[in-house]
């Protein structure tokens, strides 16, 4: 009986013992011809559903008497007109008419192949048939139970895709206890995985041999995230609970399952990885995908990732414009915002720029969302120096991320910048969120600054010195000065800010140099003593000077300011047709000429020019 080959011929299964069948029995759209002794042997179910139908006075007494149009197949393989056989209907039969296949096969004595995708189908089977080995030795039952616990449950990727093969089988497969036994497996497994190694498992060997590159290596271990894809999202949900539950399970590991899943369902999160899983398939609707989401973001992880990771961050912000789009709750929104809030400093300027879906927003960008993640970011920020007082390393980390976040405000503000409906009250707003030390120079800001006021030429003069009071002109370095000097746009007294600014810091570079040129001067003929004296006079000498200069320069600075207010009411009384540019003209020399002078003076010169101006 071994050595038969069963057939498969249309929708009817004929067994080519040589022997005519005694026994039909149909599992959906299937029948199959086969003989009651095998069945009977390895089956209690079958050995009573056929004695039942062979004490049933009505079944059927001639195999031709039904007038099937298989009769002439059935002729072909052997003679069975005038054989009696039972007639049996198996409903909804776990794993159908393919597993039903397997265990006829085995019922026979072929040999079969147990693999992954159905051992759980044929486990199903084997219960439903009663295949026990109290029935008969080595039976079904025991042989599909070695399988599982032996192969299947010892790998982190088979544990998946038996996982995947009980979509169909769900009721027979969860009271077997196979769906919580593959669910504990990968949870246990995933436990056991260095984050390190793109989530291979530590005690599970790599396929191939020792020598097996390290390339090699890192392309099969991202195979095993790419299986749950083919996971339903209830057994997803329930997948992604066990790991949470166990103490041992890396965040990092959990969202890498999140993302892995979220990539394979949710179309233009990443739009050059989504793929559908067959031609027939279709993207999920918005609901499903909206519920989707909601499930990825309440299981994302609260902890900040280990280590840096570009395509993570971007993955959240990926999240947040399809939640934008499918406009999910705003529990949901808020949970994510914190999420990226968290870890703001790996973020680009690109990540930033989220298109404005709402009707209300009148902005190109979402400038408000934006905002509530900075906050975030802050209040993140603060709670961790508030925990970590004594650790220095910690808060030198910290000031780190500040900085970087510094940064890339500047950037997202100097984008934003040229949106014409972006009132000048949130731009003041945004730009003063970060705290002092965010930023080492303002010369970012001032970038910021400059495009805005050149995108809004209609703001008043009280709304542009209100815009440029966001930078610290004394945080600009050299060469934003000098450009900041020249700038129209700016406000007067802005400008005027800038020069005095701009003279300290020549002021301060000439007294750096000067201790250095008087040493180059006297090492030849003096002693190191001398040159040390003759260093300490020169320099107080500078210093004496600057201060005379530092003070002329703060009463030029309260005289500009008299000068601009008299020069405010000049304007309302000039005609339109003079225009701003001759009044410019006419005065703006005047103030360049007197204040950018930074050639040195003396104490007495200064003193001299002082009293003059006093006079007149």
């Amino acid at each position: 009986m071994a050595t038969d080959k069963p057939s498969s011929k249309g929708q009817a299964w004929f067994c080519t013992t040589g022997l005519p069948s005694d026994v039909v029995i149909e599992v959906d759209d299937m029948t199959f011809h086969l003989h009651k002794f095998p069945l009977m042997s390895r089956s209690r179910k079958l050995h009573q559903l056929i004695t039942e139908e062979e004490n049933n006075p009505t079944r059927p007494q001639k195999m031709g008497e039904d007038g099937d149009d298989n009769d002439e197949k059935r002729s072909e393989i052997v003679e069975e007109e005038d054989q009696e056989y039972c007639n049996i209907v198996l409903p909804d039969f776990p794993g159908g008419s393919d597993t039903f296949e397997i265990a006829a096969k085995f019922c026979y004595g072929v040999k079969i192949e147990l693999t992954t995708l159905n051992v759980a189908p044929l486990r199903c089977a084997a219960e439903v048939l009663e295949m026990t080995d109290e029935y008969s030795e080595d039976n079904l039952i025991s042989k599909t139970e070695r399988f599982l616990s032996q192969s299947v449950l010892k790998s982190l990727k088979d544990s998946i895709k038996t996982l995947k093969s009980c979509k169909m089988i769900m009721p027979e497969a969860e009271r077997l206890g196979i769906v919580n036994r593959c669910l504990d497996s990968v949870a246990k497994r995933a436990s056991t995985t260095d984050p390190s190694l793109f989530g291979w498992p530590v005690n599970e060997p790599a396929s191939g041999s020792n020598s097996e590159s390290g390339t090699t290596r890192r392309r099969t271990t991202n195979t095993w995230f790419d299986e749950l894809g083919d996971l339903s999202l209830p057994l997803f949900k329930r997948l992604i609970s066990a790991m949470r539950t166990r103490d041992h399970t890396s965040p990092d590991l959990i969202e890498g399952c999140l993302i892995a899943y979220a990539k394979q369902y949710i179309p233009g999160i990443s739009r050059s990885n989504w793929k559908q899983s067959s031609s027939t398939s279709l993207p999920p609707s918005q609901d499903e995908q909206r519920e989707l989401l909601e499930t990825i973001i309440s299981n994302l992880p609260r902890e900040k990732r280990l280590a840096s990771s570009t395509p993570a961050i971007k993955f959240l912000f990926g999240l947040l414009r399809t939640s934008n789009i499918l406009n999910i709750d705003e529990i949901y929104r808020n949970a994510l915002e914190k999420k990226i809030g968290s870890q703001l400093e790996q973020a680009t300027l690109d990540d930033l720029l989220i298109p404005s879906y709402s009707y209300l927003n009148e902005t190109l960008y979402d400038v408000d969302c934006v905002e509530r993640i900075l906050s975030y970011f802050l209040d993140e920020l603060e709670i961790t120096m508030t925990r970590n007082e004594d650790g220095q390393d910690n808060d030198n980390i910290r000031s780190s991320e500040l900085m970087l976040v510094g940064k890339l405000i500047d950037g997202y503000l100097s984008e934003i910048a040229s949106d014409a409906n972006l009132k000048h009250d949130k731009f003041y707003k945004f730009a003063v969120t970060l705290p002092h030390q965010a930023r080492l120079f303002d010369d970012g800001l001032y970038r910021a600054v400059d495009v805005y006021l050149k995108a809004h030429p209609w703001l008043s003069e009280a709304e542009r010195e209100k815009i440029s009071g966001v930078m610290d002109c004394e945080k600009l370095t050299l060469e934003a000065c000098t450009h900041a000097a020249q700038n129209e746009r700016l406000p007067l007294r802005a400008i005027v800010q800038v020069l005095f600014f701009e003279q300290l810091q020549l002021r301060h570079a000439i007294v750096e140099m000067s201790p250095a040129r008087g040493r180059l001067r006297n090492t030849d003929n003096r002693d190191e003593n001398e040159a040390r004296t003759v260093t300490w006079r020169e320099t107080v000498r500078e210093n004496e000077v600057m201060r005379v200069d530092m003070d002329s320069m703060r009463t030029r600075v309260q005289e500009l300011e008299r000068e601009c207010t008299t020069m405010k009411k000049a304007i309302e009384k000039i005609p339109e047709a003079s225009g701003k540019k001759s009044f410019a003209r006419k005065f703006g020399c005047k103030f360049k000429t007197q204040v950018c002078d930074s050639q040195q003076s003396s104490a007495v010169d200064t003193r001299r020019a002082k009293n003059n101006r006093r006079r007149n």
